[in-house]
């Protein structure tokens, strides 16, 4: 009988990861209590959730209808802010990284090009966008403009790799068309390239800006902006029940920003073939669905 890799490498990895896990973890005897202590944490701070952070603030007096006065709430404030800033940081970062990715394709420019805005992309994701929060924190002050700065730098990172990688997996038919019709780099670049890797480019772009949403509550903890400014809050007053209150808030958000994201990205695939999915698939993977099903 014949061995695959697959078969070999799969138990090695979790065997190799259980043994450094054993070098880090020094009392496993730890975990014996950590179910107990969720639950009496759980009961005791959690729930119910403090379903105030959706009535409106005291100050400013709110001027909305009754029916709607919730979008004076924090939550609604917080919540939208985020949205705003994963939204701009996102245009933004599809603006500066696709140039950037262009000159990091090896199909298309020489190494002495690719190799510097390869690391360039490099040091844009080598830290995570909550350190980069912390920066520009420190350099223009609290505020949703160091959120969008700090998401910015990481889009372009993490979104340039994507789009230099898909550059590069590009058929070489196009591009060799383009050389012997003698168009110049940019030429190729706009007449070419772009319309080729316009579905994948799209398609990038959706589920980036559907990371920087989630990411997005995060950074406001520091200071910069976004529903984590009042998570930060709630948490020094020891006021659990209202964090519990506004993480339901932004997973149902998120699940919502998922599907949307799932169904935009349906709309842009290499075969034009468009199945939209189900508001299940967000939380089942469809191989579950499927199999079923049948």
């Amino acid at each position: 009988m014949r061995i695959s890799w697959t078969s070999i490498t799969i138990p090695a990895l979790v065997i190799l990861s259980l043994w450094l896990m054993d070098g880090l973890v020094n009392d496993w005897g730890r975990l014996s209590g950590g179910g107990k202590n969720l639950i009496r944490f759980f009961n005791e701070s959690l729930w119910p959730p403090d379903w105030s952070v959706l009535e409106p603030q005291a100050y400013p007096v709110c001027t909305a209808y009754p029916l709607v006065d919730f979008t004076c709430s924090t939550a609604w404030i917080g919540m939208t802010e985020t949205i705003k800033i994963a939204f701009i940081s996102t245009v933004f970062g599809v603006m500066i990284s696709l140039p950037i990715s262009i000159l990091a394709s090896r199909n298309l420019n020489p190494g002495f090009v690719t190799f510097p805005t390869r690391f360039l992309l490099a040091a844009c994701r080598s830290l995570p966008s909550i350190i980069w929060a912390i920066f520009f924190v420190i350099l223009v002050g609290f505020g949703p403009l160091s959120g969008i700065l700090a998401m910015t730098i990481y889009t372009v990172g993490y979104l340039g790799k994507l789009q230099y990688e898909s550059i590069e997996g590009m058929s070489n038919i196009p591009l060799e068309s383009a050389d012997s019709m003698g168009l110049s780099k940019v030429e190729k670049a706009i007449g070419v390239v772009i319309p080729e890797q316009a579905n994948n480019l799209i398609s990038q772009a959706v589920f980036m800006f559907e990371y920087n949403v989630r990411h997005g509550t995060v950074i406001g903890i520091v200071g910069a902006g976004g529903i984590g400014y009042y998570i930060n809050l709630y948490l020094k007053f020891l006021q659990y029940d209202k964090v519990f209150a506004y993480l339901i808030i932004i997973f149902f958000v998120v699940i919502v920003i998922d599907f949307i994201s799932i169904y935009t990205r349906s709309f842009f695939n290499e075969e034009g073939d468009i199945n939209p999915p189900k508001w299940i698939s967000v939380l089942i993977p469809q191989w579950i669905i499927e199999s079923r099903s049948n």
